[in-house]
């Protein structure tokens, strides 16, 4: 990639992209070639429990260059955009440069754009948004909602529907309305070298499909084995795609050759809405085209 030579030594790299498009490889690389520790970014890629299925990088990765955030949050405890910032605090004030990496947009942007000051949601009224997402799915609460916040919400990812209708009952203001009141940037975008991965749909299906059965040799069905006893639908960690499916297979009620399909199915669509999300909102960024597009 002809743009590391242009990185200065002190500056943050920030690298974001679709899942499976290759950003920890050039993560790595950079670290190896410049220095650095590579920074998870990844809103699954958090959790414990669920290393292969969420394709953190395997320990031989890790052992080669420092790796942080990565599984360090229990499968069953909830994990906030703004818990990461306060976990990345100590990096960025840290010697090593940060090489920040991952497919979740929303961190990107609170870090780089600020994050709005938002009270903590209750209990009760996570397990309501959860029962109520759970019985009647996710879109049965988008009519509730302000119409702005419908606007500029996915409304096709339950994540966020949930966390602008818990917002609402929470705190009887809309999140548009909280983020409209957010502070200064943690670490502006002019401050760091901001690498965007722009994969090609067809390229990035056939990586995603490659992928899950890579996962399947590498022991995915292990890790779900040891998830079985402590299975819900309800824990932050079940989102991770595929989780459900394995799981199903396990109890018999889906065949592996189904589950595969259905996960590979999942990602795609998973990867089109990242796809979407970061063209629309990370017009600044610098493009990469990963190898062999």
């Amino acid at each position: 990639m002809k743009e590391l030579t242009a990185l200065s030594p002190d500056r943050p790299v920030l690298i974001a992209g679709p899942t499976a498009s290759g950003k920890s490889a050039l993560a790595i690389e950079i670290a190896e070639r410049f220095g650095g520790v590579v920074v998870n970014a990844d809103a699954i890629q958090v959790y414990e429990n669920w290393r292969i299925l969420t394709a953190r990088p395997p320990v031989e990765d890790e052992a080669r260059v420092p790796h942080v955030l990565y599984g360090h949050v229990a499968g069953d405890t909830p994990y906030s955009v703004g818990d990461w910032l306060r976990d990345l605090e100590p990096v960025l004030s840290g010697p090593d440069r940060p090489i920040i990496v991952g497919g979740t947009g929303l961190y990107f942007s609170a870090l780089t754009q600020g994050l709005a000051q938002i009270p903590p949601t209750p209990p009760e009224v996570r397990q309501t948004a959860d029962a109520r997402v759970a019985a009647e799915g996710h879109l049965a609460l988008v009519p509730e909602l302000d119409p702005e916040t419908v606007a500029r919400i996915d409304t096709a990812n339950p994540m966020r529907v949930q966390r602008a209708w818990e917002v609402q009952e929470t705190t009887g203001r809309s999140i548009t309305a909280w983020q409209a009141e957010t502070p200064p940037p943690r670490l502006p975008l002019s401050a760091t070298h901001p690498i965007l991965f722009d994969a090609p749909k067809e390229w990035l299906n056939d990586r995603i499909a490659r992928r899950f059965h890579m996962m399947l040799d590498d022991g995915v069905l292990d890790e779900a084995r040891a998830n079985l006893a402590s299975w819900s639908p309800s824990l932050p960690s079940a989102k991770a795609i595929g989780a459900a499916e394995l799981i199903a297979h396990l109890r018999g009620d889906m065949t592996l050759e189904a589950a595969t399909e259905r996960a590979t199915i999942l990602t795609r669509q998973f990867a089109k809405r990242q796809r979407t999300w970061f063209r629309a909102r990370m017009g600044d960024w610098i493009r990469h085209q990963p190898e062999g597009t």
